[in-house]
C-alpha cells in the first residue's frame, strides 16, 4: 500500500460525515471527522492532513473563519493544506468569497459523491 491520504472532515451533520466517510474510505482515504472549526484547529495542532473538507455552516467557528485561521498558521505544511468547502447555501457566497477566505474549491449540498470524490482527488494528488 502506498501512503494513505488523510482527510479531515469538518461537518456538524453526522449523516454527511457518514456518507463522506463511506465514499472516501472506499478509495482508501483515512478519514478523521470533527464537528466545528475549533475542533479542526485542535486536530491540526497534533496531526497533518492531506486535505480538509470544511462545512461552511458550523457551530462555534464556521468554515470561513476556520479557513482564515488555518491560512494564518505559522507552520507552512499546515497553513497550505488544500481546503474544500462543503456548502448548502453557496448562493450566499461567490467563488471569489471562498478564494479570498483561502478555500481551494467547494462542493454543494446535497453532495454529489462522484463530484466530491473528483474534487478531493484533484486537490490531493498535487
Amino acid at each position: 500500500m502506498s501512503d494513505i491520504k488523510k482527510v479531515l472532515v469538518a461537518e456538524d451533520s453526522s449523516v454527511i460525515i457518514n456518507l463522506t466517510r463511506n465514499v472516501l474510505m472506499f478509495e482508501n482515504f483515512h478519514i478523521t471527522s470533527v464537528k466545528n472549526g475549533k475542533q479542526v484547529l485542535a486536530k491540526l495542532e497534533n496531526e497533518d492532513f492531506d486535505l480538509i473538507l470544511m462545512d461552511i455552516n458550523m457551530p462555534q467557528m464556521d468554515g470561513i473563519e476556520c479557513t482564515k485561521a488555518i491560512r494564518a498558521l505559522p507552520d507552512k505544511s499546515k497553513s497550505n493544506v488544500p481546503i474544500v468547502a462543503i456548502t448548502g447555501n453557496y448562493k450566499n457566497y461567490t467563488l471569489d468569497d471562498f478564494k479570498q477566505a483561502g478555500l481551494n474549491d467547494y462542493v454543494q449540498k446535497p453532495l454529489d459523491y462522484d463530484h466530491l470524490l473528483a474534487t478531493v482527488k484533484k486537490h490531493i494528488s498535487k
